[in-house]
């Protein structure tokens, strides 16, 4: 029987949305608005995962990793 994978804690990551968002595809705004980002220069932050920061990944452009 396999082990069950512990989670282990990755830490943290802040994300800072540095550029505006007007004249890209709807697909891209809902990925800044699904961070919790509502307003230019903001910074949150999540989980360090790997599919947080895939989501990073996909709008490089518009998101940047602080720190």
């Amino acid at each position: 029987m396999a082990k069950k994978a512990e989670k282990k804690d990755g830490g943290e990551i802040k994300i800072q949305y540095y550029r505006s968002m007007i004249g890209y595809a709807q697909k891209q705004k809902d990925v800044v608005k699904a961070l919790g980002i509502t307003k230019l220069n903001q910074t949150v932050t999540r989980p360090d995962t790997p599919a947080t920061r895939g989501v990073v990944a996909k709008v490089p452009h518009l998101l940047r990793i602080v720190e």
